[in-house]
């Protein structure tokens, strides 16, 4: 068995096992990009800016089956399992392509989508709707006010129903303990946009998921060569001429 058989072997083997890891770390991935949007799917009207995430949990869902016939098919270097297992991953490798691509264009995407809709969001507050939880939950995990700015709140009709030149407590910082969101006192305040804050949060979880993506494509490259290896160097030992001493 020459270098380039073992090699291709190895190459094989710690693809498959690492199939069940790559099961678990893109399933993390996915959930983590979903859960991420749903917090914000209100400033979100385009729903197929989830879908890199939901490819990802797709072929995540066959990973462990797929590590198995990889096994089995390196083991008993079963020319049908080596070109099953060579099928498998050039279908994942095209879904992971397509993956990164979508998340690509979906990261340039994100900051459009969120300035026209963000306003209208913050146009609908009024306390008590679940848009108002929504601008409140917003406005405290990322610590801004308002859509560009603290002042943009005082073009909303909750300001000038309320009347009492202030903003939401949502929009205090965590350390002003007797912060009422009186615009008297902006020192209390998150004078920071939530749009841009928003932007840049969602664009560095598509960022991570798609170096996670690229990594495993890159990975899935180098085992289909592997399988290119195997399979060619098994078709040229089995036509040894009769004179070489294999039947000897």
């Amino acid at each position: 068995m020459d270098c380039g058989v073992i090699t291709s072997k190895s190459v094989l083997l710690l693809l498959s096992l690492a199939f069940w890891a790559a099961a678990a770390g893109l399933s993390y991935v996915g959930a983590y990009v979903i859960n991420t949007y749903k917090s914000y799917d209100n400033f979100l009207q385009d729903k197929y800016a989830l879908l890199p995430a939901v490819i990802i949990i797709c072929v995540a869902v066959v990973m462990f089956i797929i590590g198995l016939i990889g096994c089995c098919a390196t083991f008993r270097e079963s020319r049908v399992g080596l070109g099953l297992f060579l099928a498998i991953i050039l279908v994942i490798f095209i879904a992971e392509v397509s993956a990164f691509v979508l998340g690509f264009v979906y990261r340039e995407k994100v900051k459009t989508d969120v300035q026209s809709t963000m306003r209208s969001v913050f146009e609908k507050y009024d306390g008590k709707n679940p848009e108002s939880r929504v601008v409140d939950y917003l406005q405290e995990q990322l610590h801004c006010c308002g859509v560009k700015n603290y002042s943009d709140w005082t073009t909303t009709q909750w300001f000038n129903s309320t009347g009492n030149n202030s903003v939401p407590q949502s929009c205090c910082q965590q350390e002003a303990k007797n912060c009422t969101g009186h615009l008297d006192q902006p020192q209390e305040l998150n004078t920071q946009g939530c749009a841009l804050e928003l932007e840049s949060g969602l664009q560095s979880v598509i960022s991570y998921a798609m170096l996670v993506i690229l990594g495993f494509a890159i990975v899935k490259f180098f085992g289909m060569l592997s399988v290119c290896v195997l399979t060619c160097k098994k078709e040229e030992s089995g036509y040894q001429p009769l004179y070489s001493g294999v039947f000897a």
